[in-house]
């Protein structure tokens, strides 16, 4: 068995882990995972195989309780066990327990998604290349070639070429005022000091050599510093303490991916069993998923009727169903909400609502479609959980898709069955993935 074999092993093996997630996404028992912790069943499976009985010590026919028509080797009920009853003993399984994160990239794998959500606020600084610099350090941090060239700098800009300014003094009637003016018009890095030091240095009869400066600028080159750097090289560089800088990390900031999921479920009187559990199976995978995706995730559940309400996690996903329906007073709390606590410069948000699509007359178009289009967030989805199918009067998802069908923001999708749930989570997830 070579590399290649077991690379193939493991791909086998990830791609059944991924056809029990998606299993467990549509049949499973959901119930079993906490917010955090994701459980997934492993079935397990004992190979048959030959034992020797000790306590069969005779051959067939010479049991003790044996009677003649007795089938060879049935196995005979237990004492108290009743012909027919059922057990109260569930198969053996394992659980796989996998936290968010893993599940989301499993999910992505699953579903071929490549989603990278945004970062909005920035929550924690790490050190990074030693690339910032500072006037104070330890000596190991100095940064020696930002010295040298200040020092370099410094060096160009005092040096001056001293035989050159010395000939200026050789002109017939220039004393060191006038070889100083003529110095500045010249951008000559020279001093005065240094000027009247070098004339009465010079000896009398030399200080009538050239009849103007003309003549002498004329007989007389003029080196540049850079040229005399390059013939002679360099003995000294002038630094100063001022010119030490030393290198420290530089700061990395990053963002934290803060997202907001503002669950929505319709818990009217016509939400019978069948569509709640099509709700919950929906909905638990995506909050899963966006708690993995995201660093800091947090959740608003509200149910609604007529009239909206804020619940908590476990009674959202165990709530009953009651009174009419209004679907816009769901999402005129999530606004509320929304606007109060989680402002959209900071946070990613979603608004995901599911249901089986009646609403009260005109509540889709008149309130609920403005109201979506008012609220900021990276997707907003619908969820239609119709057993049977669309009823007559279940037209929101309809009336939703058809006025977004040109956004990339917003998704609508359709479960009839357990066997639609990772469809409809591929085709919310996807939205967002393309946008």
């Amino acid at each position: 068995m070579g590399l290649r074999d077991d690379l193939e092993r493991y791909r086998e093996v990830g791609e059944k882990r991924r056809q029990d997630l998606a299993a467990f996404i549509q049949y499973g028992d959901l119930g079993n995972s906490r917010r955090d912790a994701v459980r997934i069943p492993i079935k397990i499976v004992d190979l048959p195989e030959f034992v020797y009985d000790r306590r069969d010590m005779g051959g067939v026919g010479q049991g003790d309780d044996a009677e003649e028509g007795d089938p060879v080797g049935q196995p005979q009920p237990d004492d108290g066990d009743e012909d027919g009853d059922p057990g109260e003993e569930g198969g053996d399984h394992e659980y796989y327990e996998m936290d968010p994160e893993e599940f989301a990239q499993e999910l992505d794998e699953r579903l071929g998604l490549d989603l990278e959500p945004k970062g909005k606020k920035v929550v924690e600084e790490t050190e990074g290349d030693f690339t910032d610099i500072t006037r104070t350090g330890p000596s190991s941090t100095l940064d020696f070639e930002r010295l040298f060239k200040e020092g370099l700098k410094r060096k160009m800009a005092m040096d001056f070429d001293e035989e050159y300014v010395r000939e200026a003094l050789r002109v017939d009637g220039w004393g060191p005022a006038t070889v100083y003016e003529w110095a500045r018009s010249e951008h000559i890095p020279v001093s005065r000091a240094w000027i009247e030091n070098a004339y009465e240095d010079l000896p009398a009869d030399e200080r009538d050599r050239w009849a103007s400066v003309e003549e002498m600028e004329a007989s007389v080159d003029h080196e540049t510093t850079a040229q005399r750097i390059r013939r002679e090289g360099l003995e000294e560089i002038p630094f100063r303490s001022e010119d030490e800088r030393y290198r420290y990390p530089e700061v990395v900031e990053t963002p934290e991916r803060n997202v907001v999921v503002v669950n929505i479920r319709d818990v009217s009187g016509s939400m019978r069993q069948q569509k709640r559990e099509l709700v919950e199976r929906t909905f638990t995978p995506l909050d899963w998923y966006l708690q993995g995706k995201y660093d800091n995730a947090e959740f608003v559940y509200i149910a609604h009727d007529a009239e909206a309400w804020e619940v908590d996690r476990e009674e959202f996903f165990g709530i009953r169903s009651g009174g009419g329906t209004r679907i816009s007073s769901a999402y005129e709390l999530a606004a509320a909400v929304l606007k109060q606590e989680y402002p959209y410069s900071e946070w990613n948000r979603y608004v995901f609502a599911a249901g089986d699509s009646e609403n009260s007359s005109n509540d889709t178009e008149q309130q609920v479609i403005p109201l979506m289009e008012e609220i900021p967030a990276n997707l907003h989805a619908y969820v239609e959980t119709q057993p049977s199918g669309n009823a007559i009067n279940a037209t929101h998802a309809e009336e939703v898709e058809r006025h977004f069908r040109n956004s990339d923001d917003v998704a609508v999708a359709y479960v009839t069955s357990p066997d639609d749930v990772v469809d409809a989570i591929y085709e919310v997830l996807s939205t967002e993935d393309e946008s």
